[in-house]
């Protein structure tokens, strides 16, 4: 049984990596390769919608955490936090807008 991914499932991976990590370069170099593989664009926009959406989430998360120790060190403060809120979900994985799942 070979382990090796498939060259298209390489290059999904990666151009979804480097959209998640706001890679400089957005991983449009895979896109050649994966249209060469035969993926279709829906599946290329799937696989960018999901990238995105997490890392949306992780910067929301982020800045949710950020806000509460900012909050902790500037009580005062608190409220003006409030008027830049960051969307908060407890959940561990969201749908991406379009319901497609990332988990």
């Amino acid at each position: 049984m070979s382990t090796d991914l498939h060259p298209s499932i390489v290059a999904l991976i990666s151009l979804a990596a480097n959209v998640a990590a706001n890679h400089p370069g957005q991983g449009l170099c895979q896109l050649e390769r994966l249209k060469d593989y035969g993926v279709s664009r829906e599946q290329i926009d799937t696989v960018i919608e999901i990238a995105r959406h997490i890392r949306d989430e992780s910067a929301q998360k982020l800045d949710a955490k950020f806000d509460a120790a900012y909050a902790g060190h500037f009580p005062q403060a608190a409220g003006r936090l409030a008027a830049i809120a960051v969307a908060e979900n407890g959940a561990c994985c969201t749908p991406t807008p379009s319901g497609k799942s990332c988990c």
